[in-house]
């Protein structure tokens, strides 16, 4: 078969949306190449740092990489994907240079190439992540490893807002307790709830493609029997409040429901938000208030920005 590259040149701002758009268009992952990621300084807290080549990262912004089969079907396609993205300046999102390329690509150099940039990486006090076909012993005993396959995920776990939803996650979900996971992607977070010892996850996504890689991921680390994926739009499948619930959204979308994830957070509970710019911190907090949480902690890493914040007992 032969695969067709989509090369999308944009903001650090648009880069989520970006990706959701190719994953919607039938790409099974999305490779990110950042113009901040060569000259990043980085903290030896956490992982290893790999070298680096300057020719595989941008001058500015971001470029995303999405890998379709070539078909007679594809030029529809890709004007989809433009329209898609184009419409993103209706929720204020900035689009940059905004270009869009195709090239074809060998099928068995795509298979294998990428996956030389995937390493085992620790990204917080607990939590590892670690590629399937990588062999890693743990260093310490409680360390918790997440298995992932970004062929069939949405991405590596390595995400800024995926880091620091999980750091919130370690802050937040003791055992016992029920945990709600809204857009839950690859179920990355899902996954990292139930290992923390959370009694069940309702785990939510409105794309199907995505509900079935939380849930070979879920399996992948067994965690199923306390895991359940769902295909929903934000919150119309909760039944029931929970602990812990953690939404890495777009901001607009963390914005738009904020009345109806105060409903299923229970009192004392912990409300995770993610996803969200630098630039729109302060709307997003405004907005959190204003439905009745109160913010607990802003998390921030690189210019992307993850908040705490927790539903007040009833006095």
């Amino acid at each position: 078969m032969k695969w067709s590259e989509l090369s999308i040149h944009t903001t650090h701002e648009a880069e989520e949306a970006v990706s959701n758009i190719l994953h919607e268009a039938g790409a099974s992952g999305v490779v990110i190449e950042d113009s901040k990621e060569f000259g990043r300084e980085r903290q030896d807290m956490f992982g290893e740092i790999y070298a680096l080549d300057p020719n595989d990262f941008p001058l500015e912004g971001v470029i995303l990489k999405a890998y379709l089969p070539t078909t007679s079907f594809l030029g529809e396609t890709v004007e989809e994907v433009k329209l898609a993205i184009n419409n993103l300046i209706n929720y204020d999102i900035k689009l940059g240079k905004n270009e869009l390329t195709i090239s074809e690509v060998n099928e068995e150099d795509w298979a294998t190439a990428w996956k030389k940039y995937y390493h085992p990486v620790k990204i917080s006090e607990r939590f590892t992540i670690v590629p399937t076909w990588e062999t890693y012993e743990p260093v310490s005993t409680d360390e918790l490893i997440i298995e992932l396959d970004p062929g069939m995920a949405f991405g590596t776990g390595t995400h800024p807002t995926t880091v620091m939803c999980l750091q919130a996650l370690e802050k937040t979900v003791k055992p016992g307790d029920y945990v709600t996971d809204i857009g839950t992607g690859s179920g990355v977070l899902a996954i990292g709830a139930a290992l923390l010892g959370a009694k069940h996850v309702h785990a939510i996504d409105l794309d199907e493609v995505a509900v079935r890689s939380a849930e070979v991921n879920v399996k992948l680390n067994k965690v199923e029997q306390t895991t359940d994926v769902v295909h929903g739009n934000l919150v119309d499948t909760v039944k029931e409040p929970s602990d812990v619930v953690v939404a890495n959204i777009l901001a607009e979308i963390i914005m738009s429901f904020t009345s109806d994830a105060f409903n299923v957070v229970k009192e004392g509970g912990m409300y995770i938000t993610s996803g969200i710019i630098g630039s729109k911190k302060e709307i997003v907090k405004n907005s959190l208030e204003i439905a009745g949480f109160i913010i607990v902690e802003v998390m921030m890493m690189e210019d992307w920005v993850t908040i705490i914040s927790t539903k007040p007992l009833k006095e």
